[in-house]
């Protein structure tokens, strides 16, 4: 295995890395998934089960044997206590079960986010829903689509751009975490739909062209957003908080939130949405 350092680095052979980080730990949150397991309760009430902590050990082992000298935020450590004391100018950001709700649930809308943040932006994204086995990949050549079979095995790779935004948008919204804001948002669009989708699939609809426009007015955390917000931005799509600004990433010492939290933030896959859509 080729070790990487924090100084420099090939992009396709990280993205390759985080994409055979991602396929593993999916399998084994689908071994989980098929035997069943017990859900836990963590600090902050949110649930945690077996798949994440075990997705999350994979991702970590490999990771860290690929690339030692890059720190790593994932939401399990972080969630006990464990988080590096500094971060430098790149960093990655893992959440090994996005959607732990929709995967209790048993809906298949979960996903494992893997992303590389350098200098506050997320530069290369991977997001992978092992049910339906959808594989989205993002970095500086662009955004990519993966489908891969119950075995395990790639069936086509194609690449992905979002589209130009139709006279009426198609919104996606939590399934899990949807409120009155995000009802009151989308009163400003012309929307033809609102569907509901779990973790960061919204992104990668975005990034597909597939939808337009998602609102999100709960809370998240940076791990939740990264790779999915990296791969809209490869793929033509931007993220930003609600007075425009480009969301960024390594927020600590927030006065209003905790370290790594987002604010409210509105993504699209158009830039021009703003501009051309509101009404009212």
């Amino acid at each position: 295995m080729n070790e990487i350092t924090s100084a420099a680095f090939d992009e396709a052979l990280l993205l390759q890395e985080l994409e055979l980080a991602a396929l593993e730990a999916g399998r084994e949150i689908m071994r989980i998934y098929a035997a069943g397991c017990a859900v836990l309760e963590k600090a902050d009430q949110s649930p945690v089960t077996e798949a994440d902590q075990a997705a999350e050990r994979l991702i970590l082992q490999r990771l860290r044997a690929f690339a030692p000298d890059i720190p790593i935020i994932a939401e399990e450590e972080m969630a006990a206590g464990l988080s590096p004391q500094e971060l430098g100018a790149r960093f990655f950001l893992v959440d090994p079960l996005d959607g732990t709700k929709e995967f209790i649930n048993r809906n298949g809308d979960f996903t494992v986010n893997i992303a590389l943040i350098e200098n506050g932006v997320p530069r290369l994204g991977v997001v992978y829903a092992p049910v339906g086995g959808r594989l989205y990949l993002g970095g500086s050549s662009g955004a990519v689509k993966v489908l891969i079979d119950d075995e395990g095995q790639e069936l086509s790779r194609a690449s992905i751009h979002v589209r130009q935004a139709p006279a009426r948008l198609i919104a996606v919204a939590s399934r899990s975490h949807n409120t009155p804001e995000t009802d009151a948002c989308l009163e400003n669009y012309s929307i033809e739909t609102c569907v509901s989708v779990g973790s960061s699939l919204k992104f990668c609809l975005l990034a597909e062209g597939q939808a337009d426009l998602y609102p999100r007015f709960s809370r998240t955390m940076e791990w939740d957003t990264a790779a999915g917000d990296a791969v809209l931005r490869a793929a033509g799509g931007l993220s930003a908080t609600l007075d425009g600004t480009p969301m960024l990433y390594g927020k600590r010492g927030q006065a209003q939130d905790c370290d790594f939290a987002n604010g409210f933030f509105i993504a699209r896959g158009c830039a021009s949405i703003d501009k051309a859509q509101p009404h009212g």
